[in-house]
């Protein structure tokens, strides 16, 4: 039994979340997948009406899942970064799900600003270190409010944190056995002693994988390769900022927000999955939201959680409407019905 705690949250996310658990039930049928939801109403409205954004306790309530399925976070009435923090962050590090996984797809039918490439170009992973970094939170101020202010962010890297990211990007190569190849990206040339770090155990743990081919780029001219040539990467491993930053080039790449899905995974605890996009405030209830990165982020769930046959029954029913011509356009507000959408996907698995 799979047991999937469902986080709707704020603005469009209910919406999305909707059709996404639509295309699960429609899944479950014919694999004969056995899994129960729970809802939880954590984030911004919560935050207006009990003024706590989820209860203290929520990491020993998640750790009871297998898995988390979230909607989207942001809530314009609810103080900047507020929910972000309490329910994104705080999980990802209480959870220590310590792996942020993006796959950067391009589906067929999808648009691409890219001249002359397509889904056999486009079709790559990015491993970003999700629990280190400038994220950790240390730093601080000195005089602060007077012209001599100082505040610092410290970029904390461990060795067993660069590891085992490291080893999953290299697992991950194997397990999709294309080009089998993992390319570090740093800014070793500039950034001394963390990247060097990085670059000592990439190396290292490399001779562990001798059939798995080592590259290594800069992070400015990986985003310039990931433009230029995307089909050069396979597997790209990274740390939390510079992953942050290229995953969102990536999602352009591959169409835009409204198909890109991310997972954050502790592969021996829970983890969790998600679109990227976010609550998208103004078009909440209008069923104008498109919840193809929603059902992309289910894929994902799916095959993470070992339900093979079912992960590729939503990966397939996914290139084929998109690849249909039944979706002009995925934006907001000018894709199909939200609800319409997910009936598509829904008939399709």
């Amino acid at each position: 039994m799979l047991k999937i705690a469902v986080i709707p949250g704020d603005g469009i996310g209910p919406e999305v979340i909707r059709e996404g658990l639509k295309v699960l039930d429609a899944v479950a049928g014919p694999t004969g997948l056995k899994y129960e939801t729970t809802e939880f109403d954590w984030g911004g409205e919560r935050w207006i009406k009990q003024h706590e954004v989820r209860p203290s306790n929520v990491l020993e309530i998640l750790r009871e899942f297998d898995a988390i399925y979230l909607g989207a976070v942001g809530h314009p009435d609810v103080p900047v970064g507020l929910v972000e923090r309490q329910l994104l962050l705080d999980l990802r590090f209480g959870l220590d799900q310590y792996i942020n996984l993006r796959p950067i797809k391009l589906y067929p039918g999808v648009w691409t600003p890219i001249k002359n490439k397509g889904p056999e170009e486009i079709d790559f992973v990015v491993v970003r270190e999700n629990t280190e970094d400038m994220y950790v939170g240390t730093g601080g101020f000195a005089h602060y409010g007077t012209p001599d202010e100082v505040a610092t962010q410290v970029a904390v890297y461990t060795r067993k944190g660069t590891e085992r990211i490291i080893r999953y990007a290299f697992d991950l190569a194997r397990k999709r056995d294309k080009e089998r190849k993992v390319t570090v990206v740093d800014k070793s040339n500039v950034l001394t002693y963390g990247h060097n770090l990085w670059q000592r155990v990439f190396e290292e743990v490399g001779e562990e994988y001798p059939d798995i081919q080592k590259d290594a780029a800069y992070v400015d001219a990986a985003c310039m390769w990931m433009v230029k040539n995307p089909e050069w990467f396979d597997v790209i491993v990274t740390t939390n900022m510079f992953g942050d930053i290229i995953t969102d080039l990536g999602a352009m790449i591959q169409g835009g927000m409204g198909v890109a899905a991310s997972g954050n995974i502790n592969p021996k605890g829970t983890s969790m999955f998600e679109p990227i996009h976010g609550s998208a405030p103004k078009y909440t209830g209008q069923n104008k939201a498109n919840p193809i990165a929603t059902i992309a982020a289910m894929q994902m769930l799916l095959d993470h959680a070992g339900a093979t046959e079912a992960a590729e029954r939503v990966d397939r029913a996914l290139a084929a409407i998109l690849s249909s011509g039944k979706i002009a356009d995925l934006s907001a507000g000018k894709c199909p019905p939200t609800s319409e959408i997910g009936d598509m996907v829904a008939a399709e698995v």
